[in-house]
């Protein structure tokens, strides 16, 4: 029941993070928010260690401004 519990947070986590910071460039977004609904934690997961991952990369290459 822990796990269940866990999955649906980390579900609804990636889902807020890919509707909320995903970009509207295209279909990205809309492909995304499909994968997450339809494939549950499993589409979660796979957003996470590929999207979430590079699009944070992308923000640590850039130069910050002061």
């Amino acid at each position: 029941m822990l796990f269940g519990i866990g999955a649906f947070a980390f579900w609804i986590w990636m889902l807020v993070d890919c509707l909320k910071y995903e970009s509207s460039d295209g279909n990205d977004k809309l492909v995304w928010v499909l994968v997450i609904v339809f494939t549950n934690w499993i589409g979660a997961l796979i957003y996470f260690l590929v999207r979430r991952g590079e699009r944070r990369r992308l923000a640590d290459s850039r130069p910050r401004r002061r």
